[in-house]
């Protein structure tokens, strides 16, 4: 029996009607709410610091503000590569993340969760859905506090 259940996207999901902006990219979808950020990154991408910042900036853009304090969650439904040690060029330029929530479908989404751990100055929880994932974002107390310039 597998212990995965199927990848379900924010858009085939009840968080559909929700969200506040949907950012739209070449490698991938990110939806912003409240208190959190859902990435959905496409099939194949390799996820790395200059498509991070495209993203971070876009959140920016939306709150108007550098400021803010959300949590990120990835569902990854799709299967791309992310360039781990980029976390710590994140927290280099000073950006803040509350915590952070993994949604991994699959065995191998696991594994690589464990190796994001190890380059990340935030909190990371592997989940193995995005409801659990969401309620741990928006309830969760873990907030790493980051140096300001």
């Amino acid at each position: 029996m597998n212990e995965f259940i199927a990848p379900v996207s924010v858009e085939n999901s009840k968080y559909r009607e929700h969200y506040l902006k949907k950012l739209e990219f070449e490698f991938g979808n990110f939806y912003i709410f409240e208190k959190y950020v859902i990435g959905e990154i496409f099939e194949g991408v390799h996820f790395n610091w200059a498509l991070a910042e495209k993203v971070i900036h876009g959140v920016y853009d939306f709150f108007g503000s550098t400021e803010i304090k959300v949590a990120y969650i990835s569902n990854r439904i799709h299967s791309y590569s992310v360039q781990p040690k980029d976390w710590m060029q994140f927290f280099k330029e000073r950006h803040h993340l509350r915590c952070i929530a993994v949604v991994a479908y699959s065995k191998m989404g696991w594994m690589s969760v464990v190796l994001e751990k190890i380059f990340s100055n935030a909190p990371i929880k592997k989940f193995k859905d995005l409801d659990s994932a969401i309620d741990w974002a928006i309830h969760s107390k873990e907030q790493k506090k980051f140096p300001k310039n």
